[in-house]
């Protein structure tokens, strides 16, 4: 790769990381705003992570944010890798602490197109047991 490629692609990881980022604020206001308390934000374990860990009442919720041009695409970018990976996260985070394991668990999902408010979709998709 020339030096010019390599510096457009590293603009390119740049900018898709400052979406990602500035998603995530949204999706952590909008949850905010529902009621939601930040327990975590881009937690990481067991070659996974959650981008928000949020709790409302005796319920905590597995958070994968999705910043696309559509709600579509963004819904479609949660494959099985992505799930399989985001459940194992969410039992290390479990794991750590015990005290949520007698609280209802969901794995959502918050949409984050351009210029629109973030659409929360609660279960999203199921946590996989192992």
């Amino acid at each position: 790769m020339t030096p010019e490629g390599h510096d457009r692609a590293a603009e390119r990881r740049l900018a898709t990381h400052g979406r990602g980022l500035s998603g995530e604020t949204r999706a952590l206001l909008a949850l905010m705003l529902k009621g939601y308390w930040p327990l975590a934000r881009r937690y990481g374990a067991a070659g996974g992570e959650i981008d928000l860990v949020m709790r409302r009442g005796r319920t905590i919720a597995f958070v994968e944010v999705k910043a696309r041009a559509t709600l579509d695409t963004a819904l479609a970018a949660i494959d099985g890798r992505k799930r399989s990976r985001f459940s194992r996260a969410a039992r290390a985070w479990l794991a750590a602490h015990p005290a949520c394991a007698d609280f209802t668990l969901r794995a959502d999902a918050v949409l984050v197109p351009p210029r629109r408010w973030p659409r929360h979709v609660a279960d999203a998709f199921p946590l996989e047991e192992r």
